[in-house]
């Protein structure tokens, strides 16, 4: 098994990884940085997951604004 030592996404569930981002930037936002309509439209955590979850390209932009962000820190 492969380790992985400088992924920081490693671990990292896809809820905590919302909570972190809407927590740092906030909803409105979140939304203009990725303009996606579960961040703009009635922003919920649990309407997040299910889109990001559905669409790969979606989950993929906020997994690497997560990773940016984390580097600003």
């Amino acid at each position: 098994m492969q380790e992985q030592v400088n992924n920081p996404l490693h671990g990292k569930r896809l809820d905590t990884i919302i909570a972190y981002l809407v927590e740092y930037y906030g909803w409105e936002e979140l939304g203009q940085r990725i303009s996606i309509r579960c961040f703009n439209e009635n922003p919920s955590v649990k309407s997040s997951l299910t889109f990001l979850r559905k669409t790969p390209w979606a989950r993929e932009k906020v997994e690497q604004l997560y990773v940016k962000t984390l580097g600003k820190k």
